[in-house]
């Protein structure tokens, strides 16, 4: 699983789930997670197959459709070696027989006191939503993820600058400055540091003053291009929010409890705790962020 939680959803009556907002409330219920919803909604089993692949998180569809019926769709889903977590649901017919399979919710409404059936849909996709989050939220898999995503946010920005660079030739000299003065500066600073340590006999205070990350430098060249063209700047907020925690989240130490079991990872004796609610608040600041570079991609910042 990546920042977007992916899900395919096909019902003959989708419109109605859309209309009454109930497709919605499963996307709030998403970017409340931390996560960014991609909900692909179909009412043709046609439309389904041809949007189906194994990148989806979680899958749900109605028993009773016009083209095919579920448990025919579940097969076909399985017969192409896709496992995605699946809610399989109707409201009044019984179930036909399809075996014991693996990672499928069998839900049918009229059984389940209170409600409307769309009601009850929702409520237990959301439940599963909750499950599969759950599953995936153990503190290592977190990490994986928001390297993985930072390090997407990384090439994209190294992609902006150098689309601004060719595309702008000598009017991009500041951007090239910037990252040149800024680099001469840190350079400068580490040697002068060390020759410091050399003479003080303090090795212990090398170890901890680890190299800045290249999207630093990547990031001040955003930055000239957002003074430039005057669009709002989040540099800062990124540094702080993108960098820093990636910065810091690659360092830490993976910590346990041993009176609860709970695990996180620890930076530094007094630094960050790295826990699930906080890489919840790291991956709504990967989404805001991917959106500002979005933005600025698409603000015709080659003209």
């Amino acid at each position: 699983m990546k920042v977007n939680y992916k899900i395919l959803w096909l019902d003959d009556e989708i419109n109605a789930f859309i209309d009454d907002e109930f497709v919605e409330k499963i996307q709030l219920h998403l970017d409340g997670k931390g996560f960014a919803p991609d909900i692909q909604p179909v009412s043709k089993v046609s439309d389904f197959f041809g949007k189906l692949d194994d990148s989806f998180d979680f899958i749900l569809t109605d028993y009773n459709m016009s083209e095919k019926n579920g448990a025919q769709v579940i097969a076909d889903i399985r017969e192409k070696s896709i496992f995605t977590e699946i809610l399989f649901y109707t409201a009044k017919a019984e179930w036909e027989e399809i075996g014991k399979l693996d990672r499928i919710s069998f839900l049918q409404t009229n059984k389940v006191p209170g409600g409307t059936h769309h009601e009850k849909v929702v409520d237990k996709a959301i439940n599963i939503i909750d499950l599969t989050i759950k599953k995936f939220q153990h503190i290592i898999a977190m990490r994986g993820m928001i390297m993985h995503e930072v390090s997407t946010l990384d090439a994209q920005m190294l992609d902006i600058v150098s689309k601004y660079i060719d595309a702008k030739g000598n009017e991009a000299q500041n951007v090239k400055n910037k990252v040149i003065d800024e680099l001469i500066a840190f350079h400068k600073e580490k040697l002068e540091k060390s020759e410091k340590y050399k003479t003080n006999n303090s090795f212990d205070k090398v170890i901890k003053d680890p190299l800045l990350f290249s999207s630093s430098q990547r990031a001040s060249a955003i930055e000239e291009i957002i003074t430039g063209i005057g669009s709002g700047n989040f540099i800062s907020d990124f540094k702080k929010e993108i960098i820093k925690v990636r910065n810091d989240f690659a360092h830490a130490v993976l910590v346990k409890d041993e009176e609860t079991g709970r695990e996180y990872f620890k930076h530094g004796e007094d630094g960050l705790t790295f826990d699930e609610t906080f890489c919840e608040t790291i991956r709504k600041n990967i989404i805001k962020h991917k959106q500002n570079l979005d933005n600025l991609q698409n603000n015709n910042y080659l003209q």
